[in-house]
């Protein structure tokens, strides 16, 4: 049997292995940041998921039961890790907030994993999202939420496929409108990418949007990382407590900058660094050599 947190061509994965692991995480960091009297995030959904998909990690983590090396980690303890999951949540918050605001009715989350922007956002009426996310992950998230009574805040339309299948395909079919102008979001996706995927990821977003398009994602420069990054990053969580091996998730080596391919496809690019959107949150960012992982957000506006 197959190690199913090593990456091969034509992998599958849930939500407690491979790549759906680190959305379980990402989850628990955001019902983390949702807790106390000074939550520096509101998704009430987050904690009643991670405890749905039951691995011990990710509920010790959310609830704040940690090993002792997660707290003296300058990237790795709570409150940095709530200040990150915040800079990041509302960085793509922001981008379906603003489109919205111009007039656009129509959203795409990529990889949508246990994202609940469906439901906790204000969309306006008329909106529709659709999550995109391999079928039994989308199949958890939609039962799970339905248990729970929640009912999502725009219409909501699932297209259960993986991204390295035909998705443009089955997003029309599920009614999506080529011609409309769209909000798409790829958060924490990219490097989970073989590049050329990302190339062709970027080219069906592309033949998908209308004109007044928005587009987020985060914007990584792996030319300014260190070669051996990913394993500095496993080793050290790790010693926080992290089973994950991410250097056997991320698809390392040279790839196209998500900036210049976009811009040369007639987007109009702006690229924030992350000290900036830490900075534009209250925040510091953390004086580490990890912290800002070679990059920051990106947001792209198709005229």
């Amino acid at each position: 049997m197959a190690d199913t947190n090593i990456r091969y061509e034509g992998d599958s994965w849930d939500l407690a292995s491979s790549v759906g692991a680190t959305a379980t995480a990402v989850a628990a960091m955001r019902a983390s940041a949702s807790r106390g009297p000074d939550a520096l995030l509101g998704d009430p959904w987050a904690e009643p998921l991670v405890r749905a998909v039951g691995v011990r990690e990710f509920v010790d983590r959310m609830d704040g039961n940690v090993a002792p090396g997660a707290e003296t980690d300058p990237l790795l303890n709570r409150r940095t890790m709530n200040e990150q999951i915040a800079v990041r949540t509302r960085f793509f918050d922001g981008l379906f907030t603003r489109a919205a605001d111009a007039g656009v009715r129509q959203a795409v989350i990529l990889a949508s994993g246990l994202d609940t922007r469906a439901y906790r956002l204000p969309w306006p009426d008329g909106t529709v999202v659709y999550e995109v996310d391999q079928p039994e992950v989308i199949e958890f998230k939609t039962r799970t939420l339905a248990d729970l009574g929640a009912a999502p805040s725009a219409q909501r339309r699932t297209v259960g496929i993986d991204l390295r299948e035909d998705w443009p395909t089955a997003l029309r079919a599920a009614g999506f409108d080529q011609g409309a102008p769209t909000a798409w979001i790829a958060e924490g996706l990219l490097v989970y990418l073989p590049p050329d995927a990302q190339d062709r990821l970027f080219d069906e977003v592309d033949a998908l949007s209308g004109p007044g398009s928005w587009l987020a994602t985060e914007h990584m420069d792996m030319s300014s990382l260190p070669a051996d990054w990913a394993q500095k990053l496993t080793e050290r969580s790790r010693r926080a407590g992290s089973t994950i091996d991410l250097s056997d998730l991320f698809y390392l080596g040279e790839r196209n900058g998500a900036a210049d391919y976009l811009a040369a496809r007639g987007w109009r690019v702006e690229v924030r660094s992350t000290g900036d959107e830490y900075a534009a949150n209250g925040f510091e960012l953390p004086d580490d050599e990890l912290a800002s992982m070679g990059g920051g957000y990106l947001t792209a506006i198709k005229d």
